[in-house]
């Protein structure tokens, strides 16, 4: 769905701002392809998900849901993840489970081209892939990819964010670090976005803390000292999101400086609710999850499965988010 400049009217209103990647179904389907391979009994199965990182309200609400699905469909299911985002500590998790041989696995990569020789080793001996919310560059890594339309949420982040700035002053990105393929399409949807509809804007050059929210806090008070004009900023995940409150508060600037951030986490929403976040790109972390255990059942079935699906995203903000249809949107802190 492409975001047009008045995106930001929808977001303050009752209905949210539904996005997906095509039409407001919630998926898209480029094509589909079938995966050779016996049925066989589904409860000798296993399907691992390696997440991102440990303890993202993100990734949890992602496992809750795969979990869920696995068992509803009667496949073993394991869930692993790194402490922090890094090939040098997913690689080795990556391994330990290709060395298990599992029939599936669906994984978040921490880098767009590190990881690819170890996933395309882990295809060649017969485990179906299914990359979940961020990918590689190389499409032949993957029966299936899921992931939200990060690009349509960083502009819709970006006209909501102008909208409370009053479309003046300087404003700054704040993300993890590069080659994330998630987090790369969000601050190109957002200063594209910016540049196009908003030229009264300033952007400052992309600060990244490595998925610190310390990190995160201390670029917003050294960036507040360097510019006080600053009006706004995009923080681009939960982590992120986390720490740019915490440097708004601390630097007095509560409601004057306006954040516009991607997630839903708990921490989240409670900055939402006092005043220091202004408004959320929810993704839908539980479908992704399910349906990554779908189209890994699939594959492993034989059957055809959905080279490519994407999940929906709502815009949150305090108007809306005691709605039922809407809260629903926030993430988990434990399954």
């Amino acid at each position: 769905m492409r975001i047009r400049r008045t995106a930001y009217a929808a977001v303050a209103g009752f209905s949210a701002v539904l996005l997906a990647a095509a039409g407001c179904g919630g998926k898209s389907n480029s094509g589909s392809t079938s995966s050779g391979g016996n049925s066989g009994d589904l409860s000798s199965k296993t399907v691992n998900l390696v997440v991102g990182v440990k303890g993202d309200p993100f990734y949890i609400t992602m496992i809750c849901a795969a979990q869920a699905e696995a068992k509803k469909l009667g496949v073993k299911f394991q869930s692993d993840g790194s402490a922090q985002w890094d090939v040098s500590q997913q690689r080795p998790i990556i391994n330990s489970v290709a060395a298990t041989k599992p029939a599936g696995l669906l994984i978040s990569p921490v880098d767009t081209e590190a990881l690819t020789p170890d996933l395309k080793q882990m295809q060649s001996t017969g485990t179906k892939v299914v990359l979940v919310d961020t990918t590689v560059t190389d499409t032949s890594v993957g029966v299936s990819r899921i992931s939200s339309d990060n690009e349509a949420g960083g502009k819709t982040a970006a006209d909501a964010l102008a909208k409370e700035m009053g479309d003046k002053g300087s404003a700054i990105v704040v993300s993890v670090k590069p080659g994330i393929s998630t987090t790369d399409a969000r601050i190109k949807g957002f200063q594209d976005q910016i540049k196009a509809a908003h030229p009264n804007i300033t952007l400052l050059p992309v600060q990244y803390d490595n998925d610190d929210p310390a990190k995160a806090t201390q670029i917003i008070q050294s960036t507040v000292a360097a510019h006080p004009d600053l009006g706004g900023v995009f923080a681009d995940n939960v982590k992120t999101a986390e720490g740019v409150a915490a440097g708004v508060t601390a630097a007095g600037k509560k409601g004057q400086i306006k954040v516009s951030a991607f997630d839903a986490g708990p921490q989240q929403v409670q900055d939402l609710q006092n005043g220091t976040v202004q408004v959320l790109i929810a993704q839908d972390p539980g479908d992704i999850g399910v349906q990554g255990v779908q189209q890994a059942v699939a594959a492993i079935q034989g059957k055809s499965v959905q080279a490519s699906i994407g999940t929906k995203l709502v815009a949150i903000t305090s108007e809306n988010m005691n709605d039922p249809s809407v809260s629903k949107y926030f993430y988990k802190g434990s399954c």
